[in-house]
């Protein structure tokens, strides 16, 4: 793939309006499965942090976490306690112990079905965290297109900044490429100027070489983020799935100049695993993807996970957040 990067486009700016649709940025994809494996299970064994950097990096991990609740038993007073949540993801006694009462901590976003927009956006008035709607036939994508156009369009019309779409996953089995972009495009289109995450639902796609390919198509389309899973698949966020992803966000950005975002979701419970993404990121692509404008964690108990960790180990690792670049 070409490793020459566009220079027309600004580089710093974070939505991403998508290209033509060019089967040949396809046609050179070879994922070695091998290879993608050796190189996830060798950053895992490898790469540690030391405490005092761990507790600046589970601080990051925080604002970079969707806090998400995606519920058949969702209620309105539920939302708005994890809204609560999102507002202060830290105890105060804990704040303090970290001295870091001062860091205007927050979660990246709230996400949650349609129906709970409304009062998520309304709970979080006076913050800047936004609210994200599953949305478009969530979590399968069979619906008809235009229930799904209009789910897409009700979010954002109540107030939702970010929407996470779903594809209908036969076009990557059938290798039918250009259905797949001209669908995302409509998504795009109906999104307006809400950020979109497209969810690929990587463990529904077959083989990495369908997950290279349909993350170009996607960031092709006009998707902002790239997101692993639904989190309802039998198998979700994987490290080598992810890396497949990250190098195809990385080929984006040099053939276009635009830096698309990546969500891995799924299955993520542990502040030891979110580190692990986070490191991979940084290996991947740079400090520039580790902004809650670029990388996030679709998470609904990861958070509980990490406040454990930092309360165990505070009185050994006080924050250096400047020393971290926080």
């Amino acid at each position: 793939m070409s490793q020459k990067m566009a220079s027309t486009p600004d580089p710093h700016c974070f939505a991403n309006p998508g290209v033509p649709f060019n089967p040949e940025w396809l046609a050179d994809i070879h994922i070695n499965r091998s290879a993608v494996e050796r190189r996830t299970a060798c950053l895992v064994a490898r790469r540690s942090l030391t405490n005092q950097w761990q507790t600046a990096w589970l601080l990051k991990a925080i604002s970079c976490i969707d806090l998400t609740t995606l519920s058949g038993q969702d209620t309105p007073g539920r939302v708005r306690r994890l809204c609560t949540r999102a507002r202060a993801p830290l105890p105060e006694v804990l704040q303090k112990a970290l001295a870091v009462e001062s860091l205007p901590l927050t979660t990246g976003a709230v996400c949650v079905y349609h129906q709970m927009v409304e009062t998520a956006v309304r709970a979080l008035e006076g913050s800047t965290i936004p609210v994200a709607a599953v949305s478009s036939g969530f979590p399968a994508g069979l619906s008809p297109m235009e229930t799904r156009i209009a789910e897409v369009t009700a979010s954002v019309a109540a107030g939702a900044r970010e929407i996470d779409i779903v594809i209908t996953r036969a076009h990557v089995l059938n290798g039918d490429w250009e259905s797949l972009y001209r669908e995302v495009r409509a998504f795009r289109t109906a999104c307006a100027t809400a950020h979109m995450k497209t969810i690929l639902s990587t463990g529904e796609l077959g083989d990495l070489n369908n997950v290279a390919r349909a993350s170009m198509v996607a960031m092709m389309a006009g998707s902002d983020f790239i997101k692993t899973s639904t989190g309802m698949e039998s198998t979700n966020a994987t490290l080598p799935v992810s890396l497949v992803m990250l190098r195809a966000i990385r080929d984006y950005y040099m053939r276009t100049g635009y830096r698309v975002g990546f969500k891995p979701a799924g299955g993520i419970t542990t502040a030891r695993a979110a580190l692990h993404y986070m490191l991979l990121v940084k290996e991947e692509l740079g400090d520039a993807w580790l902004t809650p404008a670029r990388f996030r964690f679709g998470a609904s108990s990861l958070l509980g996970d990490i406040e454990r960790q930092l309360s165990q180990g505070n009185a050994l690792c006080p924050y250096a957040g400047a020393e971290a670049g926080y």
